[in-house]
């Protein structure tokens, strides 16, 4: 299942760095500062990030709005809480935070339930699972139907350095699923973010925000707990963007192999639709077992794109079925009629999470995926040469949303950390804009209900806004 990889300018230089999280209890998890050129420094030890256990996931935001962006790191029966100092060290405040130790965190993510100006947490749970009385299950490892699955955690950020557990005052802890990656957007544009939650052989979770701090999970009722068939998922990542530019965001989600990657509309009624084999990608994923993902427009041309992180469950594969244990990772290159082309990168292997950021400021998005048993790979973007782009820095305004028109089209976008799995994504919001030189028109609107007007805004630069 590990590992994480989460992107955090954690020196606020404006470089992304690179945060690695190790699932061994003999290897530290790792640090790398961004030098520019393509160059990373292990600053590990000095920032007082290598712990030790085995780790899991990772998420970013600045819990405690100083400006500096903190982590979180889920591991088997444990999540641990990094505030940045700002000096380029971290502190952990796991217990001053009131941070609970749950069974087996797995994803994590910061979002802004309440409106209140605070980041709150939402910590994904798997199942249990005890060493000591571990199944025999032959050659592969056991499937997730031997073990009893668990609630996720919603921590409400008091905006004191503390945290309140509001799970079961909220309804997120009254269901049970396996959770293994958590996405955040505001599905029915009520202007209150709500939460999906990618279960693995049990139905997907889809929280809706009620306001006043409680939850209804409408998954079933609005089609994206299981697919079209009616069949239950290896549900592994997911991303929760607008796809299609109609201001409603849109559901990604990666499964094993013959279960296809779900791809699901959303509808103005707030139902989805599956759009797997009508958009083409049912058959080009069919085969591939997939993990991290990410909604980014990688080529520049104005429409959004997807990665897929691919890999088999099982490091045998080869012994019990046709399907090979190290696949090739894949991108779904959107077309103009919103269908997509599948594209095979070089290099198999077991891969696993993937976060997303433009490492060298050339305006195009950049991916690190990890790989079980080896070095995690780093694809540079050469796609979209001569096109235009625009990327705004709203810090970690998560959940604000973002409208621009440029060359007679309409784009939206939001902000979100929470990417894929187990993993946490750059904070900035992302455009293509194909041949367009200026944005005619830039709306965004805050958590705190507040909106922001620009107007023909140059392409090809970070535009940074702060919240009012």
């Amino acid at each position: 299942m590990p590992g994480g990889v989460a992107i955090i300018d954690y020196d606020n230089d404006g470089k992304p760095d690179i945060f690695l999280v190790n699932a061994s209890g003999d290897r530290p998890n790792r640090l790398y500062r961004n030098l520019g050129n393509w160059r990373f420094e292990d600053v590990t030890e000095r920032a007082g990030l290598g712990g030790r256990a085995y780790g899991m996931g990772a998420a970013v935001a600045d819990f405690d709005n100083d400006g500096f962006p903190d982590l979180l790191v889920t591991g088997v029966g444990f999540s641990t809480l990094y505030r940045n100092r700002g000096n380029g060290t971290f502190e952990d405040v796991t217990a001053k935070a009131r941070i609970p130790q749950t069974a087996w965190p797995v994803s994590a993510g910061w979002f802004d339930f309440d409106n209140d100006g605070h980041l709150d947490l939402f910590i994904v749970n798997y199942c249990k699972w005890d060493p000591a009385k571990e199944p025999r299950c032959g050659d592969a490892y056991c499937h997730p139907k031997f073990y009893e699955g668990l609630p996720n955690v919603l921590l409400r950020n008091n905006g004191n350095g503390t945290f309140t557990d509001v799970s079961q005052a909220s309804g997120i802890g009254a269901r049970i699923g396996k959770g293994m990656a958590v996405a955040f957007a505001d599905y029915n544009n009520d202007g209150r973010v709500d939460v999906f939650v990618a279960n693995d052989t049990v139905p997907n979770f889809l929280f809706r925000n009620d306001g006043n701090g409680k939850f209804t999970e409408v998954g079933m009722e609005t089609g994206v707990a299981i697919n079209d068939d009616g069949k239950i998922l290896s549900s592994m990542g997911a991303d929760f963007r607008d796809i299609d530019n109609d201001g409603r965001p849109d559901l990604f989600v990666t499964a094993l192999a013959n279960e296809t990657f779900p791809l699901f509309r959303n509808l103005a009624t707030g139902i989805f639709q599956d759009l797997t084999y009508r958009s083409r990608i049912g058959p080009a994923t069919l085969p591939h077992s997939g993990w991290g993902t990410g909604i980014y427009d990688f080529d520049n041309d104005g429409r959004k794109d997807i990665f897929a992180a691919n890999g088999d469950v099982n490091d045998n594969t080869e012994k019990f079925s046709s399907r090979a244990s190290r696949q090739l990772n894949q991108l779904l290159m959107q077309r103009s009629d919103g269908t997509f082309d599948s594209v095979l990168l070089p290099g198999k292997a077991q891969h696993r999470g993937v976060a997303f950021a433009d490492l060298d400021g050339d305006g195009r998005i950049d991916a690190v995926v990890t790989r079980l048993g080896e070095v995690p790979v780093i694809y540079r973007n050469a796609m979209g040469a001569g096109r235009n782009w625009l990327r705004f820095d709203l810090r970690y305004a998560i959940g604000a949303k973002v409208k621009i028109t440029a060359g007679g089209k309409t784009q939206f976008n939001h902000v979100t950390t929470a990417v894929g799995y187990l993993g946490s994504s750059e904070h900035m919001v992302h455009f293509g804009l194909g041949d367009a030189s200026v944005a005619d028109t830039v709306e965004i609107a805050w958590p705190n209900g507040k909106n922001t007007s620009l107007s023909s805004v140059e392409a090809n630069q970070v535009v940074p806004i702060v919240q009012h």
